[in-house]
């Protein structure tokens, strides 16, 4: 950031803390960037932050110390908090943003109030159909929301709410199955169990897949599989699949999740909202195994809304077995009808226009509140930004009684 008056408008993307923060915030701001603005991604001190934000192009990426809130960490966070505001108003006031948008998760609470006091425009994102705490509390400071689920309107005190579904990267789009597997070293004509849970792991789905490969090596003969593991268990899992002689790509941390999916049969995977948004557009059936400790229990409900729209299979984590698990997945490996009429359902769950969507309303407000200072009319302003010139984007008043039982979009 510098002192010297830009040409383009700045807006600062708060999406630290986990991939299913950063990554539907790199989708936006990849967006703003098209569209003529400068972006700062505005990330937490993890390593996985680090290394997903790693390969971002034209995207100025900084971090800031954050606490989340946990359990009764209360004088830890209030701390972390406090170090991470005078932080960013201390970066701000070197070049003050003109909009700041919050991805989710505390850490991008101390952005949002420092970009107050510059006047910015606020925004945030809930990807998830119960909004977590930070998001519940900053929703009556921002001037627009924007959520993934439509369930998640009536739970945030804004009266600008809109349902613009949870941006992925542009990368993420079907594609041929046999040269996805190449990439990753696989056979192209055998098809490919993928696990993943999330972007740092899940120590519960490994051991379930773990306990469940001699039944699924006997089952799938000729599959292969693709395994993202997380730090903790690469080596043991990468040892299991050795043991069996399985055809297997194992990873602790994989960045080009795209072709993990693009080279997928099916998955399994827990329901974060990022991760369902990508699976969505990707077209691929999957068997969801929500994390059973997600702040109110979120996982489990988007994945209810995903299965109740037949486009996955929930299994819950407590009444998963490795014959439990076959018995989901038998049906879906082995009729193709049936994992196209699952790839249809989960499709019907993709916004492909969500990233432009929330940059086209980003730009307006700041044109609004920030017109006199930079000439919006040599931006791109996207077409189906809902702006006075009409759009695609679906406005949920507050008065609005919403079903809290989701059906496919």
């Amino acid at each position: 950031m510098t002192n010297k008056t830009p040409a383009a408008p700045l807006v600062a993307i708060a999406c630290g803390g986990t991939g299913g923060h950063i990554f539907p915030g790199l989708a936006v701001a990849g967006c703003l960037r098209d569209c003529g603005c400068d972006v700062v991604a505005l990330i937490s001190l993890k390593k996985i932050d680090q290394e997903a934000t790693r390969a971002a192009r034209g995207v100025a990426i900084e971090t800031l110390p954050a606490v989340g809130l946990s359990g009764r960490n209360y004088l830890q966070f209030i701390a972390g908090f406090w170090r991470a505001y005078r932080l960013a108003k201390l970066r701000f006031a070197q070049r003050p943003p003109q909009g700041v948008l919050a991805m989710g998760g505390f850490t991008s609470a101390p952005p949002i109030h420092a970009g107050r006091k510059f006047g910015a425009a606020l925004f945030l994102h809930e990807s998830n159909t119960i909004p977590g705490r930070a998001n519940r509390w900053l929703a009556r400071f921002v001037h627009q929301a924007f959520v993934g689920f439509p369930s998640a309107a009536n739970r945030l005190k804004n009266v600008q709410v809109r349902h613009t579904g949870t941006p992925v990267r542009p990368q993420f789009k079907p594609m041929d199955a046999g040269w996805a597997r190449a990439q990753l070293g696989l056979r192209e004509d055998a098809p490919v169990l993928l696990v993943m849970g999330g972007s740092q792991g899940a120590h519960a789905v490994n051991e379930l897949v773990r306990a469940a490969l001699p039944l699924l090596s006997s089952k799938l003969g000729g599959w292969q599989f693709i395994h993202l593991t997380g730090e903790q268990d690469e080596q043991a899992v990468r040892t299991a699949y050795a043991a069996l002689g399985l055809h297997a790509v194992v990873h602790a941390f994989y960045d080009r999740m795209e072709l993990a999916l693009g080279a997928a049969t099916v998955a399994i995977s827990r329901a974060g909202a990022s991760s369902l948004a990508e699976i969505a557009a990707m077209r691929l059936p999957a068997i969801l195994i929500p994390l059973p400790t997600a702040a109110d229990n979120h996982q489990w409900h988007n994945a209810r809304a995903f299965s109740e729209a037949g486009a996955a299979v929930l299994l819950e984590q407590n009444a998963a077995t490795p014959e439990n698990l076959w018995q989901a997945l038998e049906p879906i490996a082995r009729e193709p009808d049936a994992r196209a009429r699952m790839a249809d359902a989960v499709s019907r769950w993709h916004k492909p226009q969500a990233a432009s969507e929330i940059a086209g309303h980003i730009l307006n407000l700041m044109r609004n509140m920030h017109g006199h200072k930079f000439d919006f009319g040599r931006l791109h302003i996207p077409e189906n930004a809902g702006c006075e010139s009409g759009g695609l984007t679906d406005e949920l008043p507050r008065n609005q009684k919403l079903q809290t039982q989701l059906v496919a979009p």
